[in-house]
């Protein structure tokens, strides 16, 4: 998986890093029990902080889409969580109303999500 990052952006670094591994897992790109980049390795490879690449890490784990072990390195979870938290139900809604104000209405809002939805499933 190649990883882009906006140094101009103001979505911090890390975020950055883990909205592209979450991506990556939903699409397919990065399969359960794949191995990641150690935090130094993908520090270096991608011209970030190695700080930032663990903080993503650690935000990732959290969120149980990755695992850690000392001697096995980092992967992604063989199964990622089960619900939905508020947060995400906060940024999707902010995002719809966003598109709305926009002048979208809600077949286009509707369409729009199929699409990216369907993009997933493309492998």
């Amino acid at each position: 998986m190649i990883l882009k990052f906006d140094f101009a952006s103001k979505v911090p670094l890390y975020l950055q890093l883990r909205n592209q591994i979450v991506i990556g897992i939903a699409e397919g790109k990065l399969s359960p029990g794949e191995k990641l980049p150690t935090v130094r390795s993908l520090a270096d490879e991608s011209g970030i902080n190695s700080m930032t690449v663990s903080k993503a890490y650690q935000l990732l784990k959290q969120e149980n889409y990755i695992v850690t072990d000392r001697r096995g390195g980092t992967a992604v979870a063989s199964h990622t969580p089960e619900k939905v938290d508020a947060q995400t139900v906060r940024a999707l809604r902010l995002h719809i109303s966003e598109l709305r104000i926009s002048g979208m209405s809600k077949d286009e809002v509707l369409d729009l999500c199929a699409k990216l939805y369907e993009e997933g499933d493309h492998k």
